[in-house]
Protein backbone atom coordinates (compact mmCIF):
# COMPACT_ATOMS: atom_id res chain seq x y z
CA UNK A 1 0.00 0.00 0.00
CA UNK A 2 1.26 3.34 -0.76
CA UNK A 3 1.38 5.33 2.43
CA UNK A 4 3.33 8.55 1.76
CA UNK A 5 4.05 10.93 -1.43
CA UNK A 6 6.67 13.49 -1.25
CA UNK A 7 6.85 15.22 -4.72
CA UNK A 8 6.12 18.25 -6.76
CA UNK A 9 2.80 19.89 -6.64
CA UNK A 10 1.45 20.26 -10.40
CA UNK A 11 -2.01 20.98 -10.46
CA UNK A 12 -5.21 21.33 -8.06
CA UNK A 13 -8.52 21.04 -8.92
CA UNK A 14 -10.02 20.35 -5.47
CA UNK A 15 -10.63 17.77 -4.67
CA UNK A 16 -8.10 16.33 -7.11
CA UNK A 17 -4.03 17.37 -6.70
CA UNK A 18 -1.80 15.59 -8.74
CA UNK A 19 2.23 15.30 -7.43
CA UNK A 20 5.12 14.04 -9.80
CA UNK A 21 6.70 11.71 -8.01
CA UNK A 22 10.44 11.35 -9.61
CA UNK A 23 8.47 11.43 -13.00
CA UNK A 24 5.34 9.62 -12.29
CA UNK A 25 2.27 12.01 -11.62
CA UNK A 26 -0.29 10.42 -8.90
CA UNK A 27 -3.87 11.43 -9.13
CA UNK A 28 -4.60 11.92 -5.13
CA UNK A 29 -8.04 12.77 -3.88
CA UNK A 30 -7.97 15.03 -0.94
CA UNK A 31 -10.32 17.11 1.23
CA UNK A 32 -10.46 20.71 1.06
CA UNK A 33 -8.89 21.22 4.66
CA UNK A 34 -6.30 19.55 2.94
CA UNK A 35 -6.42 21.25 0.18
CA UNK A 36 -6.48 24.79 1.74
CA UNK A 37 -3.00 23.96 2.90
CA UNK A 38 -1.40 23.02 0.09
CA UNK A 39 2.02 24.93 -1.26
CA UNK A 40 1.64 26.64 -4.51
CA UNK A 41 1.77 24.73 -7.48
CA UNK A 42 5.48 23.81 -8.80
CA UNK A 43 6.80 23.80 -5.15
CA UNK A 44 7.16 20.16 -3.20
CA UNK A 45 4.61 18.71 -1.19
CA UNK A 46 4.05 15.45 1.41
CA UNK A 47 1.34 13.64 1.70
CA UNK A 48 0.39 11.03 3.80
CA UNK A 49 -1.86 8.69 1.38
CA UNK A 50 -4.74 6.01 1.61
CA UNK A 51 -4.94 3.57 -0.95
CA UNK A 52 -8.81 2.66 -1.63
CA UNK A 53 -8.85 -0.50 -3.68
CA UNK A 54 -12.02 -1.60 -5.47
CA UNK A 55 -12.59 -4.20 -8.25
CA UNK A 56 -12.72 -1.18 -10.48
CA UNK A 57 -10.78 1.36 -9.28
CA UNK A 58 -7.41 1.99 -7.22
CA UNK A 59 -7.91 5.57 -5.84
CA UNK A 60 -5.80 6.97 -3.74
CA UNK A 61 -6.19 9.67 -0.93
CA UNK A 62 -4.21 12.25 0.60
CA UNK A 63 -3.86 14.19 4.08
CA UNK A 64 -1.95 17.15 4.99
CA UNK A 65 -1.45 15.29 8.52
CA UNK A 66 -1.89 11.85 10.56
CA UNK A 67 -5.07 13.07 12.30
CA UNK A 68 -6.96 13.75 9.38
CA UNK A 69 -5.56 10.28 7.81
CA UNK A 70 -6.90 8.75 10.67
CA UNK A 71 -9.47 9.98 10.98
CA UNK A 72 -11.06 8.83 7.41
CA UNK A 73 -9.72 5.51 8.16
CA UNK A 74 -12.25 5.20 11.10
CA UNK A 75 -14.92 6.53 8.33
CA UNK A 76 -14.62 4.33 6.02
CA UNK A 77 -15.14 1.50 8.76
CA UNK A 78 -18.54 2.84 9.51
CA UNK A 79 -21.21 0.69 7.72
CA UNK A 80 -22.60 2.98 4.74
CA UNK A 81 -19.66 5.88 4.89
CA UNK A 82 -17.48 4.64 1.82
CA UNK A 83 -14.67 6.57 0.70
CA UNK A 84 -16.29 9.01 -1.15
CA UNK A 85 -18.68 9.99 1.68
CA UNK A 86 -15.33 10.19 4.20
CA UNK A 87 -13.89 12.79 1.58
CA UNK A 88 -16.85 14.69 1.78
CA UNK A 89 -17.57 15.21 5.81
CA UNK A 90 -13.57 15.65 6.08
CA UNK A 91 -14.27 18.50 3.50
CA UNK A 92 -17.52 19.87 5.47
CA UNK A 93 -16.20 20.00 8.79
CA UNK A 94 -12.72 20.45 10.85
CA UNK A 95 -11.94 16.90 12.72
CA UNK A 96 -11.23 18.44 16.16
CA UNK A 97 -15.40 19.66 15.40
CA UNK A 98 -15.85 16.05 14.11
CA UNK A 99 -14.68 14.77 16.91
CA UNK A 100 -16.46 16.64 19.45
CA UNK A 101 -19.96 16.53 18.00
CA UNK A 102 -19.03 12.45 18.22
CA UNK A 103 -17.96 13.05 21.72
CA UNK A 104 -20.97 15.50 22.79
CA UNK A 105 -23.18 13.21 20.61
CA UNK A 106 -24.38 16.10 18.44
CA UNK A 107 -26.97 14.75 16.47
CA UNK A 108 -28.20 18.18 15.42
CA UNK A 109 -24.51 18.72 14.05
CA UNK A 110 -24.02 15.60 11.39
CA UNK A 111 -27.11 15.73 9.77
CA UNK A 112 -26.18 19.12 8.88
CA UNK A 113 -23.24 16.91 7.19
CA UNK A 114 -23.81 16.74 3.47
CA UNK A 115 -25.17 12.97 2.26
CA UNK A 116 -25.65 12.55 5.97
CA UNK A 117 -29.41 11.72 7.00
CA UNK A 118 -30.68 11.07 10.34
CA UNK A 119 -29.86 7.33 10.70
CA UNK A 120 -26.02 7.83 9.30
CA UNK A 121 -25.74 10.28 11.77
CA UNK A 122 -26.79 8.12 14.64
CA UNK A 123 -25.01 4.63 13.21
CA UNK A 124 -21.82 7.38 13.45
CA UNK A 125 -22.30 8.16 16.96
CA UNK A 126 -22.76 4.85 17.76
CA UNK A 127 -19.50 2.95 15.97
CA UNK A 128 -17.29 6.07 16.14
CA UNK A 129 -17.58 6.61 19.72
CA UNK A 130 -15.15 3.77 20.49
CA UNK A 131 -13.08 4.56 17.84
CA UNK A 132 -11.47 8.14 19.25
CA UNK A 133 -8.58 6.98 20.64
CA UNK A 134 -7.28 5.48 17.44
CA UNK A 135 -7.34 8.90 15.83
CA UNK A 136 -4.77 10.37 18.13
CA UNK A 137 -5.98 13.56 18.45
CA UNK A 138 -5.77 15.00 22.29
CA UNK A 139 -8.79 16.82 22.84
CA UNK A 140 -7.24 19.02 25.46
CA UNK A 141 -4.56 20.46 23.45
CA UNK A 142 -7.18 22.37 21.70
CA UNK A 143 -7.80 25.67 21.93
CA UNK A 144 -11.03 26.63 23.66
CA UNK A 145 -14.06 27.16 21.53
CA UNK A 146 -14.05 31.33 21.13
CA UNK A 147 -10.56 31.01 20.36
CA UNK A 148 -11.34 28.66 17.32
CA UNK A 149 -14.15 31.41 15.89
CA UNK A 150 -11.59 32.85 13.53
CA UNK A 151 -9.96 29.27 12.01
CA UNK A 152 -13.53 28.34 11.33
CA UNK A 153 -14.91 31.54 9.90
CA UNK A 154 -11.40 31.30 7.53
CA UNK A 155 -12.24 27.83 6.57
CA UNK A 156 -16.09 28.86 5.52
CA UNK A 157 -14.57 31.77 3.60
CA UNK A 158 -12.23 29.97 2.29
CA UNK A 159 -14.77 27.25 0.59
CA UNK A 160 -16.73 30.67 -0.55
CA UNK A 161 -14.10 31.70 -2.81
CA UNK A 162 -13.52 28.31 -3.76
CA UNK A 163 -17.03 28.13 -4.54
CA UNK A 164 -16.79 31.15 -6.78
CA UNK A 165 -13.73 29.96 -8.96
CA UNK A 166 -10.97 31.00 -6.69
CA UNK A 167 -7.71 28.52 -6.29
CA UNK A 168 -7.47 27.37 -2.93
CA UNK A 169 -3.91 28.35 -2.38
CA UNK A 170 -4.72 32.04 -3.99
CA UNK A 171 -8.04 32.55 -1.29
CA UNK A 172 -5.74 30.93 1.16
CA UNK A 173 -2.94 33.70 0.26
CA UNK A 174 -5.71 36.38 0.53
CA UNK A 175 -7.42 35.43 3.86
CA UNK A 176 -4.40 35.11 5.54
CA UNK A 177 -3.84 38.79 5.02
CA UNK A 178 -7.01 39.76 6.55
CA UNK A 179 -7.19 39.69 10.26
CA UNK A 180 -10.37 37.78 10.81
CA UNK A 181 -10.99 38.36 14.51
CA UNK A 182 -14.26 39.40 15.35
CA UNK A 183 -15.48 39.49 11.52
CA UNK A 184 -18.17 36.64 10.75
CA UNK A 185 -17.48 34.31 7.22
CA UNK A 186 -19.64 37.10 5.45
CA UNK A 187 -17.40 40.27 6.54
CA UNK A 188 -14.21 38.32 5.70
CA UNK A 189 -15.31 36.91 2.48
CA UNK A 190 -16.62 40.67 1.49
CA UNK A 191 -13.05 41.80 1.91
CA UNK A 192 -11.28 39.09 0.18
CA UNK A 193 -13.38 40.00 -2.20
CA UNK A 194 -12.61 43.54 -2.37
CA UNK A 195 -8.80 43.06 -2.01
CA UNK A 196 -9.16 40.61 -5.38
CA UNK A 197 -11.03 42.59 -7.21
Amino acid sequence: MIGRLKGILLEVKAPDILIDVHGVAYDVKAPLSTCYRLPEVGQEIILLTHLAVREDAHTLFGFIDKHERALFRSLIKVNGIGPKLALTILSSIDSHDFVNAIRNEDLTRLVRLPGIGKKTAERLLIEMADKLDEWEIDLAQQLPLSDNKPRAVIDEAQAALVSLGFKPQEAMKILKQIPAEGLSAEELLRKALQALS
